[in-house]
């Protein structure tokens, strides 16, 4: 398989939305929970000056935090992850970043231990209130 990163089109944001909430559906979580975080999960218009697949990040200065990172659950664990990641370092390596911080769901934050990351703390969930999110920070 060949894995083709570009940039989406306004017209495939609500299907990449829909990416997002599937991906994260995959730890079990409840239907309630779930519509808590659909704003939070999904892409819009605005959104595609720093998207490139479902991938999101933002850089200021020299700080880059990782606003989304989704794989179609059928892809997990065939490297698609750690392509789109390593994308993420390389376009905020480029636009000045020495850091990149990371609110990680709770399943996933093994993953960016293994790319690298490293834990620094919890960060509040931006969906659910009073939810705490471990916090990595990867050194570009």
């Amino acid at each position: 398989m060949v894995l083709k990163i570009r940039n989406p089109v306004v017209d495939e944001l609500p299907s990449l939305s829909d990416l997002c909430f599937r991906s994260k559906a995959v730890w079990g979580y409840d239907e309630a929970f779930m519509e808590a975080c659909r704003s939070e999960l999904s892409f819009y218009p605005r959104d595609l000056q720093l998207t490139c697949g479902v991938v999101q990040v933002a850089v200021v200065g020299d700080e880059a935090d990782l606003l989304k990172l989704f794989v179609e659950p059928e892809e997990l664990r065939r490297g698609t992850g750690s392509a789109l990641f390593a994308w993420a370092a390389d376009i905020s390596r480029k636009m000045g970043a020495h850091r990149m911080t990371i609110h990680a769901d709770p399943d996933a934050a093994p993953f960016y231990q293994i790319m690298g990351a490293c834990d620094s703390g919890r960060a509040p969930s931006g969906s659910i209130p009073g939810r705490m999110l471990p916090r990595l920070t990867f050194n570009l």
